[in-house]
This record gives C-alpha cells, structure tokens and sequence, in this order.
C-alpha cells in the first residue's frame, strides 16, 4: 500500500515545514517534515544547510516507503484510512518503536479493537514530557484510524 492523502495531510500538518535543521522535543536533529535522515541514508545533523519545501517534499517521499513497507509487512490485513495512520504514526516514533509497541500486537490480533485507540494515546510523550502537539497528533491518528472507509 501507498500513503494517501489523509496520512500525507497528517505527516505535513503535524510536522509542519521547517526549512533550517532543529531538534525536535526528543532531542533528535530534524529537518523538513520531520525527517531526520535523508533518502541516500545520512542522518540530519544541525550543521546542514536549508532545503526548500519542494525538497523537503521529495525527502518525505523517499523516506516514507521505508515506513510504509514496515506497515504493509506486519499489518496486511488493514484499510487505508488505518494504513495511514499507522504509517504516520511509524513516520513519528520510528520503525523500531513501532514493531516493539502493544499498538501493533493488537492491530496484529484485531484490527477493529477498540482498544488500539488507547494504544495510540500511550505514545504522547517527547523527552519524557507529555506534549500537547503529540497527544492532538495520536488522536489525529486513532480517529483516522477507526474512521469508516
């Protein structure tokens, strides 16, 4: 499966376009819409020069097939609108934190759990702080999620 448009929507509004390299609340250097690596493999590193939003765009492209693959391997049995949200949520704590998480084991078991929208929430946290951003992000994701195609 591919993104669609809502999981772009979510990866872009959240993230939000910044042209010079940052550190995100993690402490992580980040770049674009959130990237943190670019798509030749090289990590973002705050000595980096600007990119444009074009650019910014292109380097989302690249790096997203990684979490859609992930995605599409442990998950075959979902929607797109859950496809998405899994992929931005992948996009957002990364690959590893992604397979390791109770969120994919119960996605794994039943896709249509109610509880998974709980599973979302757990991963509000940046720096060991709850932040405002990432719990409106996960339930941007669980209600996109849980929405009926």
């Amino acid at each position: 499966m591919k993104t669609g448009p809502k999981g772009i929507w979510l990866i872009e509004h959240h993230e939000e376009f910044r042209s010079k390299p940052y550190l995100c609340p993690a402490g992580i250097p980040t770049i674009g819409y959130g990237s943190t690596y670019y798509p030749n493999g090289t990590k973002v590193t705050l000595k980096d020069n600007p990119i444009t939003e074009p650019e910014s765009t292109i380097i989302m492209q690249s790096v997203l097939k990684a979490f859609e693959l992930c995605v599409t391997k442990n998950c075959p049995n979902i929607n797109q609108n859950q496809f998405d949200a899994l992929v931005d949520f992948a996009y957002n704590c990364g690959v590893g934190n992604f397979q390791s998480s109770t969120l994919l084991k119960k996605v794994k078991l039943n896709p249509n759990d109610l509880t998974i929208r709980a599973e979302f929430m757990k991963w509000n946290k940046g720096g060991g702080k709850v932040l405002s951003g990432l719990t409106t992000r996960r339930t941007n994701e669980a209600n996109l999620y849980f929405l009926p195609l």
